[in-house]
Order: structure tokens, then C-alpha cells, then sequence
């Protein structure tokens, strides 16, 4: 089996090599001539991802797998064509398929009889089929179900495990055509193997939906539902505080119960899903109230913890803020959609001035972001931790600090001289 996987980041090249890895021949593309090179001379572009340099060495060495540039090669020579393309949103929270629209047209170009096309990248519902496979159709001049199968199979994947993960979870596969869904599971059936899981209503494996639209529509559900959840979290706690109660603890209690499972709530909602993939649901289902409103209220977070500092100051003009952890989340060096940048956005915006710490992240590296890392600790008015990266506050070396925003509720409760600063 012959595989080109379009789009080498930190979906694409940890599922190509995993491809490779179970006997295909795969070939990887990406419009990144760097990374490319990067890649072919064995090193990830993106450290970081547990087992991926020493398993990409493995595959190049056998040569199970290369990378390239040139669409038109790779996808001449598959029988299988995967797209993790990214899919954004503009400024106004719509898609932009500019990109992923563009890879389309290259496969369309290049397409040849008897291919497989999946997608991957998450989707609205139906983007498959109305936009892809329109696009496929006319320029190839080949049909869908007769002349090439047309699938979509989500990556359901998370930064640094993503080998785990595909052995974890199920693959979920829908075809334009019900000849097209076979020829998907037949393929992640080769290209994937599974751990079994007592857990599942059926066995660990490729699972396979009714069409393509219900396999995009499980990827959005999955994602929309933590944004869902994550909401009415963050309304607990608000009115938690306002009770003068615990939020954590309250939470314990509840998801006790089997039947619960509150998540945790939080100054941002960040990363590649769960900020965005709401976005697309919305797309075609505008009406949906409850989605709008989570994220209406997720996206309002780093305000109500910049509240906690204008509550004493009135303003935060002139102020030195620093925050702590620029990630989205801890342990990924990734900063899409933290909730960092808007609290840095909305500080700057108002005239203070803001510091990043991040032990991720070198000094060098918050300078070409555009951040400004601590120098100067005894000149710190307010400390915000946005994401708590088992830093060492060393509190002594503030000796102007004021306050303490805890965004993620990280401080140790035994420490009582750091509770004393929390605001």
C-alpha cells in the first residue's frame, strides 16, 4: 500500500511515520521546504512528541518514508491520499479554507483512479462532501464511489501522545458513498493497529458511520462538548466565589457520582479544538444557543480574572504584570489560542506592562513571540498564572508584588505565606 499524507505538523508526521511503521510506503508532503528537509535528515521540526524522532529514524532507515514538496509526485504514486491540512478561522470566528482548499485542488490535479482520499482535518458537517468532493469531481472529471473513494476519519488525537492515542481510541470512518466507507475501513484497518479496551460498546478498532456527515459531526460533538462543559464549569465558579465556597472541592464531590463529569474550570479555554471546533459546528447549525453561549463565556475568562486586579487598581495602566505559563496547556510547547496572548492583548491595550515566564520556552524564544521575559522580579506589581508549569514563584524576590491571580487554582493550599497574595 502506497500512502502521501498531505500536511506534515504535529498531526501529520507523527500519523504518516505511524503509517510507515506498519508496513506502508509513505510518502509525506508539505509546503515547508525546511521542515522538510528537517524531516528527511531524521529530526522533528516541532520537538516534543514522545517517540518521534526515534521512530521517523526508523522508518527513514528502512525507507518506509521520505518527504517531499512536490504534491504532484506523491500523490501520482498513492493508492491513499490523507489531508491534515490545518482549517482555521478568520477574524470573524468562519472558517478559512483557503488552505485546505488549495491541497484539494493538487489532489484533484494529480488524482488517479481507484484512490482513496481521506480527510482528516476536522470539518463542518458536510464539508466533505459539498466542498471536497465537488471540488475532487470537477477538476479530476472522476466520479465518487466509481472512479475514487472519498472518506472522512478525524484525527482524535493530542500533542505529545498521539502514538498512544492512535492505539487508544477508535478510528472513526465515513464514506461519501457506502463503497467508500468499505475502502476506508479497509484501509485504517492496514494502516493502524488498536489496544483493546474493556470499556467500549464494541471492540477497540475502526469504526465505521453512516456517512461522511456523521463522521464529521463526531468529531464536532466530541470537541463541542468539552467547550460545553468547560462553560458551565467557569459559571460554577464564578458563582462559587461569590458564595465564598470552593469550586474544586465542589467538583470532587459532584463527579463522585458516575453520572457527573464536570470539567475543570479555568482562566482560557486554549489549543487547536476545543476554542475553534465550536466554530464549525456553528457553521451549520447557527441556532444552537448553548454552544454559543460556552463559548460566549469561555472566551470571556481572562477578563473576569483581570477584574480581580482593576477590583484594587481601578486601571491597569502603568502596572507590571507578569504571567506565568504562555502554553495552553502544561507540558505542550504550543501557544494556539492561549489564553496568554489575549491577557497580554487586553494588559497592552489598557497601558500596562507585561512579562512571560514560561520554563518551556527560553528567553530568545519569548522575544521572537513578542513577549518581554522577567528581568526584573522586585519590579512586579501582580503575578497571573495562566498555566501552571510546576514553576518556583521564590515569592522573597518580589518584594513589590500586590497580588496573585491564580487562574488554574495551581498554588499549593498548604503554603499559607503565597495564599496570602492570591486576590
Amino acid at each position: 500500500m502506497r500512502v502521501c499524507v498531505i500536511g506534515l505538523g504535529k498531526i501529520g508526521l507523527p500519523l504518516a511515520v505511524q503509517f510507515a511503521k506498519n508496513g506502508m510506503d509513505v510518502v509525506g508532503v508539505d509546503i515547508n521546504a525546511q521542515n522538510v528537509k528537517l524531516i528527511n535528515s531524521g529530526k522533528e521540526p516541532f520537538p516534543g512528541e514522545e517517540n518521534l524522532e526515534k521512530f521517523l529514524g526508523e522508518v527513514l532507515k528502512v525507507q518506509k518514508f521520505s518527504a517531499t514538496t512536490n504534491f504532484s509526485e506523491a500523490i501520482k504514486y498513492a493508492n491513499a491520499v490523507v489531508v491534515l491540512v490545518p482549517l482555521i478561522v478568520n477574524n470573524d470566528s468562519k472558517p478559512d479554507f483557503t488552505s485546505i482548499d488549495s491541497a484539494t485542488n493538487e489532489i484533484a490535479k494529480n488524482l488517479q483512479k481507484g484512490t482513496l482520499v481521506s480527510f482528516e482535518t476536522t470539518l463542518p458537517i458536510g464539508t466533505t462532501r459539498n466542498r471536497f468532493g465537488k471540488i475532487l469531481e470537477d477538476v479530476s472529471g472522476l466520479e465518487i464511489g466509481k472512479d475514487f473513494n472519498l472518506v472522512f476519519s478525524p484525527e482524535r488525537v493530542s500533542s505529545g501522545r498521539i502514538f498512544e492515542d492512535l492505539k487508544n481510541y477508535p478510528k472513526i470512518v465515513g464514506g461519501v458513498t457506502s463503497t467508500c466507507t468499505q475502502k476506508g475501513v479497509e484501509f485504517y484497518n492496514q494502516a493502524l493497529s488498536f489496544n483493546p479496551r474493556s470499556d467500549l460498546v464494541k471492540p477497540n478498532g475502526v469504526w465505521s458511520q453512516v456517512s461522511s456527515e456523521a463522521s464529521e459531526f463526531v468529531k464536532l460533538a466530541e470537541t463541542t462538548y468539552r467547550d460545553v462543559n468547560i462553560g458551565l464549569a467557569n459559571q460554577f465558579a464564578i458563582h462559587a466565589e461569590n458564595l465564598g465556597l470552593e469550586i474544586n472541592e465542589i467538583i470532587s464531590a459532584a463527579n463522585s457520582q458516575p453520572f457527573s463529569n464536570i470539567h475543570t474550570p479555568g482562566i482560557s479555554v486554549g489549543g487547536h479544538c476545543i476554542p475553534v471546533y465550536p466554530h464549525f459546528y456553528l457553521h451549520t447549525d447557527p441556532n444552537a444557543s448553548i454552544v454559543r453561549a460556552a463559548r460566549t463565556q469561555n472566551n470571556e475568562m481572562p477578563n473576569y480574572y483581570l477584574n480581580k486586579i482593576r477590583r484594587i487598581t481601578d486601571s491597569l495602566k502603568d502596572l507590571k504584570i507578569l504571567i506565568i505559563g504562555l502554553a495552553y496547556r502544561p507540558g505542550v510547547k504550543e501557544i494556539a489560542f492561549s489564553g496568554a496572548l489575549k491577557l497580554a492583548e487586553i494588559i497592552k491595550n489598557e497601558g500596562g506592562l507585561v512579562f512571560v515566564e514560561d520554563p518551556l520556552y527560553s528567553n530568545d524564544e519569548l522575544r521572537e513571540l513578542g513577549f518581554n521575559p522577567i528581568s526584573r522580579r522586585d519590579e512586579i506589581d501582580y503575578i497571573i498564572i495562566h498555566t501552571w508549569q510546576n514553576s518556583d514563584l521564590k515569592l522573597s524576590e518580589f518584594s513589590k508584588l500586590r497580588g496573585i491571580v491564580d487562574g488554574r487554582k495551581s498554588t499549593t493550599k498548604g503554603d499559607e505565606f503565597l495564599q496570602s497574595y492570591l486576590i
